[in-house]
């Protein structure tokens, strides 16, 4: 039998899965953002800054604890995004910036919202950004989410 003409069998059925989510050791990164606080980790031997949640710091292997980043910075880098996964197909095109803090090592990779997509300009690179929080992050049993900070231009 020749089957090479036979199209694709395509089918479409409901979906639903419970997941369980643990956000581990990076815990009290979310929980800081149910407090409007921006969490960082700084090692204790060397004063390597992160601005992102990490329990050993990558250089030298030494346990960190956490700090408060400011919640001003300046976008390093940024995309536009035409797609995205199933959460944010609703919102492409949508833009992603790679945030600076002054007192942090490293980029904090974030929504950048309140600027027209269709204006996207280098000139955006080094611009004065503050970090936003979703209204009812702070509800009580609400499970918090990266998505509940964005930056957006400061003037």
């Amino acid at each position: 039998m020749d089957f090479s003409g036979i199209p694709p069998v395509q089918f479409q059925e409901p979906y639903q899965i419970d997941y369980l989510c643990s956000y581990g050791q990076d815990s009290p990164f979310f929980m800081g953002l149910k407090r409007r606080k921006l969490l960082g980790s700084r090692c204790k031997a060397c004063d390597y800054r992160y601005a992102t949640p990490r329990a050993y710091c990558m250089y030298c292997g030494a346990k960190t604890e956490w700090f408060e980043l400011p919640r001003r910075g300046r976008v390093h880098a940024f995309t536009v995004c035409y797609f995205g996964s199933e959460k944010f197909l609703s919102e492409t095109p949508f833009i992603l910036a790679l945030i600076q803090f002054d007192g942090a090592n490293t980029l904090f990779l974030s929504r950048l919202k309140g600027l027209e997509v269709s204006e996207a300009s280098i000139d955006w690179i080094g611009m004065p950004v503050r970090a936003y929080f979703a209204k009812n992050i702070s509800r009580k049993g609400r499970v918090p989410s990266v998505t509940d900070v964005w930056f957006e231009p400061e003037y």
